[in-house]
């Protein structure tokens, strides 16, 4: 299978010839799937922002390359407005950029720019604002009457309407609470399994990454640290650690039964996992 997205060697520095000059990504190459859902992780400061704004082209390469479909999106740089409906991204709380008098008219915004109208257009709405379970009857309020949830459906949904062939999502559940935020990413992964879409998940919650993604990528220090499933990752649990990141709570939880004499493996990262570990480790006697 061929990649959708091809990144070699990206570099982006800041402050070129100034005294502040630095990199904020350096040398990164890897590749995404179509239909892949995959997860960034890292620190404040490791390169997340800096990267994802390049997929999509609102931030030029210093060096390196971004393909889009074996592409390179820069090749002509009067058609990378093109490249953003193709590739789609929702920053962090992107409720703040909402400003149409309706709330169908804000997801209506892109593909209307798009050049899509009449049915066609009030098809994408309709169908974007169902994906990521807007009713009918909200359609016609205000964006700044509905719950802070409901807002960042209504953002999501504005890029879901250009029917991107990739979609980025910058911490979508930040600021949301238990509740909103595995109501959202439902939505999300209902997205992912009826459209088949490629999907790029940014989030500092180890949990919500080990729940979802397929593969991920760890920065630090704008460099790619690791990159594999989340089993690969969270076996290397003490990395993680000592790279000053997090790891799933129940990958904790199992370190630190194994630390305790349990005999399980302390790589797991969902509940269902330590689940089938602890009833093994029962079986096996490790358990009393």
């Amino acid at each position: 299978m061929e990649p959708i997205l091809q990144i070699k060697h990206l570099t982006h520095t800041y402050g070129i010839g100034t005294p502040f000059q630095r990199s904020a990504v350096e040398d990164m190459s890897f590749d995404i799937y179509p239909g892949e859902f995959a997860g960034i992780i890292g620190h404040t400061g490791s390169g997340k922002s800096t990267l994802i704004q390049h997929l999509n082209g609102l931030l030029k390469p210093t060096s390196g390359q971004i393909l889009l479909n074996g592409k390179d999106i820069w090749a002509e740089p009067k058609k990378i407005r093109n490249v953003r409906f193709q590739v789609g991204l929702v920053f962090q709380y992107p409720e703040y950029q909402l400003f149409e008098e309706t709330v169908y008219k804000d997801i209506a915004f892109g593909p209307a720019n798009m050049g899509k109208t009449g049915d066609e257009l009030d098809r994408c709405v309709r169908e974007a604002a169902r994906m990521v379970g807007i009713l009918d009857d909200q359609l016609e309020k205000s964006p700044f009457e509905l719950s802070g949830g409901q807002k960042r459906r209504v953002a999501l949904a504005g890029v879901l309407a250009m029917e991107p062939q990739v979609l980025i999502l910058d911490e979508p559940t930040a600021g949301l609470d238990p509740a909103g935020r595995e109501n959202l990413m439902a939505n999300i992964r209902d997205y992912h399994r009826n459209k088949q879409r490629t999907i790029i998940l940014v989030s500092h919650s180890m949990d919500e990454i080990a729940q979802n993604v397929d593969r991920l990528l760890v920065l630090k220090s704008s460099h790619i640290l690791m990159s594999g499933t989340p089993a690969e990752v969270f076996g290397r649990a003490d990395e993680l650690i000592t790279a000053g990141l997090d790891v799933p709570q129940v990958t904790r939880i199992a370190m630190a039964l194994k630390q305790r004499g349990v005999d399980i493996d302390p790589a797991v990262y969902t509940v269902e996992k330590l689940e089938q570990e602890l009833l093994a480790a029962r079986k096996g006697g490790a358990v009393c």
